[in-house]
């Protein structure tokens, strides 16, 4: 053991102490002792790194928007603008917030079943990463984010096949009831949000207690819009419909109060 004011150096310190010797290559792969470097020399390392080109160890980042990421989003807002239309010709007469509702019950179905089941039959029947196709490259420019959607994560195709199957036909069931204003029209819309939340939750959770080690938040891309934005609007909207549902019962409820509170009033 070496005292502590004594530490290990790389060769490519340009020979800045001509007691030391040091080959006139740089390398970066075989470190040598320097018995006589104190630490408060370190500083002057800095000046010298760059000459020997240490800086080219630094790993290159990858570009913030490639070919494959702005075709995906594009397709995500032909996603948008075919829910959008749905909504126009199927919800025209229901209120404003019904119409929001629509909206985003039916982007929820286009996304489960055009996005997320061709990803359930990739991982079946191999990976995402080995399979080929304009969807395949969807879901590895969203690999890069998060990795386990490249290698048929057991977890993470467990909840897809619920999310495809379960979630889809909820929300088709919510579509009718909300069209045509049915009894059980809110039984489904908690239900499904919190199948949406367990979902979420349950995706990211299990990483997150590992430490994150499959999750790439480097990149701004990555981090914001693959991982947090696309990701978050199932946390967000799946919030705001349990509040509205929430406030919906308690309004029928006050209804049902009032209704009987008249009765009484007549029996007097």
């Amino acid at each position: 053991k070496f005292p502590q004011h004594f530490v290990a150096a790389p060769k490519n310190l340009c020979q800045t102490f001509s007691n030391v010797p040091v080959s006139p290559q740089c390398s970066h792969n075989a470190p040598i002792m320097l018995y006589a470097l104190p630490l408060r020399c370190l500083p002057s390392f800095s000046s010298c790194s760059t000459s020997c080109g240490a800086g080219t160890m630094d790993s290159e980042v990858p570009p913030t928007l490639s070919l494959v990421s702005v075709l995906s989003l594009l397709g995500c807002s032909l996603q948008l603008l075919v829910a959008a239309l749905l909504t126009h010709r199927c919800g025209g007469r229901s209120s404003k917030t019904d119409w929001w509702i629509l909206l985003w019950l039916f982007y929820d179905v286009i996304v489960h079943l055009t996005l997320e089941g061709p990803f359930v039959y990739m991982s079946l029947v191999g990976t995402v990463e080995t399979s080929e196709g304009p969807l395949a490259e969807l879901w590895k420019e969203y690999g890069k984010a998060d990795s386990r959607w490249l290698v048929s994560d057991p977890n993470i195709v467990s909840l897809e096949i619920l999310t495809v199957v379960l979630d889809s036909l909820l929300a088709l069931l919510l579509i009718h009831a909300v069209l045509n204003d049915k009894y059980y029209r809110h039984f489904l819309q908690i239900t499904l949000s919190v199948c949406e939340l367990y979902g979420g939750w349950m995706t990211f959770c299990p990483d997150w207690l590992l430490g994150s080690p499959h999750l790439d938040t480097s990149n701004p891309l990555y981090l914001w819009v693959y991982l947090v934005f696309f990701n978050g609007l199932w946390v967000l909207v799946p919030v705001l419909l349990l509040v509205q549902s929430w406030l919906c019962l308690q309004s029928l409820h006050a209804v049902k109060e009032d209704r009987t509170t008249a009765q009484k009033k007549k029996k007097l």
